[in-house]
Parts: C-alpha cells; sequence; structure tokens
C-alpha cells in the first residue's frame, strides 16, 4: 500500500480531533498550548531523526510513503510528531475528564519510576555503544528525573493513561515495523538499539514514546498554566 504510513497518520487523529470540539472536552481550547508544545518536541526530536536516518540508524521504505521528504525525513514522518502526539495527549484530557479518579497511589506510581529508571540506567551501563539505546534511554532518564522533581504527581495520571495508550501504540508502531505487512515501513538498524523486541517494536520504542509524550504534556501544561495567569 503506497501511502500506508500517511493513512496511518490520519486514522490515528481523525477521531481525536472531531471530538475536540465536544462540548464537554472543548480540547480546541487547548490548541495553542498543544501546538506549541509539540513545535518544541520536535525541534529536539526531529534534529534526532535527521541525524539518525542520515547515518542509516533508521530508515523509511519507500513502498508504504509518498516520496515527498523534507530534510530528507518522509513527510509522514513530519506528520507523525504532530498526529500522534495530539491524539495522545487528547486521550489523556479525555480519560480525566470522564474518569477524574483514573490514577494510581504515590506508592505504585513510585514503584513505577524506579523500576523504570533502574531499568534504564543497567540497559545503558551494557548497551551505552548503541546510538538508538543511548539517546533515547539518557533523554527519557533526565526527563522522568526533572518531572519526579518538579510535577511528581503528574506521574499518577500519566503512567496509568500511558499505559491505555501503549495499546493503539502496539498496533500503529506495529505495523509501521512490519506487523501484519509484507516489509517494514520503518527499519531498524539492530546493531544501535538492544536487539529485543515486542513482536516486531523494538524496545527502545516504548521509550521513544513516553519521552515525547511526557516533554508535550509537560511543555503543554505549563503553557495552559501560563496562560491562565495572564
Amino acid at each position: 500500500m503506497k501511502y500506508l504510513y500517511l493513512y496511518l497518520n490520519i486514522g490515528s487523529v481523525l477521531i481525536p480531533f472531531l471530538f475536540s470540539f465536544h462540548p464537554k472536552l472543548q480540547f480546541y481550547k487547548k490548541w495553542r498550548s498543544l501546538f506549541i508544545a509539540i513545535f518544541i518536541m520536535m525541534a529536539f526530536f526531529i534534529s534526532w531523526d535527521v541525524v539518525f536516518t542520515h547515518n542509516g540508524i533508521w530508515s523509511f521504505n519507500d513502498a508504504y510513503i509518498t516520496g515527498v521528504k523534507i530534510l530528507n525525513l518522509p513527510i509522514e514522518e513530519w506528520l507523525f510528531f504532530i498526529c500522534i502526539p495530539y491524539a495522545c495527549i487528547f486521550t489523556y484530557y479525555s480519560l480525566l475528564y470522564f474518569f477524574p479518579k483514573f490514577s494510581f497511589s504515590e506508592r505504585t506510581t513510585n514503584i513505577i519510576y524506579v523500576s523504570l529508571l533502574s531499568v534504564l540506567i543497567i540497559s545503558l551501563w551494557y548497551f551505552y555503544d548503541r546510538w538508538y539505546t543511548l539517546i533515547n534511554f539518557c533523554y527519557g532518564i533526565l526527563l522522568m528525573g526533572f518531572v519526579y522533581n518538579y510535577q511528581r504527581d503528574l506521574f499518577r495520571t500519566f503512567f496509568p493513561v500511558f499505559l491505555v495508550i501503549l495499546i493503539p501504540f502496539f498496533i500503529v508502531n506495529g505495523i509501521l515495523t512490519g506487523s501484519g505487512i509484507e516489509d517494514q515501513v520503518v527499519w531498524y538498524d539492530n546493531t544501535e538499539n538492544l536487539g529485543v523486541r515486542i513482536f516486531t517494536i523494538p524496545m527502545e520504542d516504548i521509550i521513544y514514546a513516553l519521552g515525547m509524550l511526557l516533554t508535550v504534556l509537560v511543555l503543554t501544561m505549563y503553557f495552559e498554566k501560563k496562560k491562565k495567569v495572564q
């Protein structure tokens, strides 16, 4: 399917976009804060993406993309960093609106945080020479450390929502990495990651998603808070 990556982007964001105008949710009122947050996140993640693509740490299958590229990245990859965070942050606010008690206890949150941090640090101890693992896990450690020290309560809602988000994540990312299709949309050099796959998905992709979404959420909340003060 020539435009598979494009269709996955559109399919991911379509329903969240339409329901952004729901009279109870009114998610569109957060657009300004959300899109500023997304563009700030993209400044880092796109730069990272360009360098990794240039060095063959990952690449894209021309059979599944339109062929339009900016900085050697498919236009679909640019849209990925807009559509996926939009859909996921919409999911975060929607779940908390309809289920305001959807959160973990402080004890559970601390256990998850410490366990996750320990896994990342131990992995880096042994696999620091693999670029995807190194950059991805370092960013995740620094970001989670920052949030834990300055917005610790955010993890009580972010962690359970992220577990819910992992369901569509495994579907979309699974297809991108070859599940259910003849070839991969996104190809990875396994010498630059742990080589551990969940179905067809490199384990690093989960931390990549966590870092991307947590960055956008923290920044969105910051700009929303700043807007209210004004």
